[in-house]
């Protein structure tokens, strides 16, 4: 059967756009098995014995033991490790979005003296990392009496995210256009107010963001909490999981079946955000 006169015929698609588009499935695939390599590789020894874990054999293990991610909970108290790290990293979490989203919101909509200046220095906080002033955090807790305890490192932790909250929040709030603020003054609206209904309704996917992306940092957070805390039921799961490594001997498979353990709520949280992540960055980088 003939096709009419007017038929759409498609253009054959060249060999060279094929090769590329082969070229770039081969980068993926490649970025993809170098990225999550350790991951497996890790899981793999979670599931080994001590033996052949220095046997030097391959990667797999030769049979899977499940009971290694049982064992760890009654070898350490990796619940209460666990809590102080969710304790930890929500109360940073909540404390810098409360200081950062007013501050952001007063960098994009309002003008004074000193907003340069104060921009930059925020900016240029970021550049210090809490390693290269850990003297000085030791010292500031120790006169304030919060070394040893969890309230001592959300403080620290809000701290050391607020200039990222501010930075991210100001590029958000600016890309929102300050004529829905205005239609709500008029109808009656203050500024908290139209803050509250209006921009902040508007830019959850960048909140949202920000606010994952803190939850992360502080729940990834080593150094200050080993120099902080001594106490061991005190300590959070990224420290607390050390106990595995002895002076005599590492227990690999425990201490890598409990970083999984410390890996699986970021997983969660990044799935949750995984469709307004992309949104969230792009319009925390407008007008920057």
């Amino acid at each position: 059967m003939s096709q009419p006169a007017n038929a759409v015929r498609k253009k054959p698609v060249s060999m060279k756009k094929v090769i590329l588009r082969l070229l770039l499935y081969f980068v993926v695939l490649d970025v993809c098995v170098i990225t999550l390599y350790p991951y497996f590789a890790m899981l793999c020894t979670a599931l080994k014995n001590r033996v052949e874990i220095f046997s030097g054999g391959t990667v797999l293990p030769v049979t899977a033991l499940w009971s290694n991610f049982i064992d760890i909970w009654s070898k350490a108290p990796m619940a209460k490790y666990m809590l102080n790290s969710i304790l930890i990293a929500s109360g940073s979490t909540i404390i810098a979005m409360l200081c950062g989203i007013p501050a952001a919101y007063a960098l994009a909509r309002m003008k004074f003296r000193g907003q340069t200046a104060f921009l930059g220095f925020v900016i240029v906080s970021q550049m210090f990392a809490p390693v290269v002033l850990l003297i000085g955090i030791y010292q500031v807790m120790m006169q304030l009496g919060l070394t040893d305890s969890l309230l001592g490192l959300v403080f620290i932790n809000a701290a050391f995210n607020q200039a990222f909250t501010i930075w991210l929040l100001r590029g958000t709030f600016m890309g929102i256009s300050a004529e829905m603020e205005q239609a709500a003054t008029i109808d009656g609206c203050n500024r908290v107010q139209s803050m509250m209904r209006v921009l902040l309704p508007v830019a959850a996917p960048g909140i949202v963001t920000t606010l994952i992306f803190i939850f992360i940092n502080a729940w990834n957070e080593y150094t200050v909490a080993l120099v902080l805390i001594s106490t061991d039921t005190l300590k959070p799961l990224t420290v607390g999981i050390n106990i595995f490594n002895g002076y005599n001997i590492i227990e690999w498979q425990y201490l890598f079946a409990a970083s999984i353990f410390a890996i699986i709520p970021v997983v969660i949280l990044f799935m949750c955000i995984e469709k307004n992540l992309v949104s969230g960055l792009a319009s925390g980088g407008v007008k920057g």
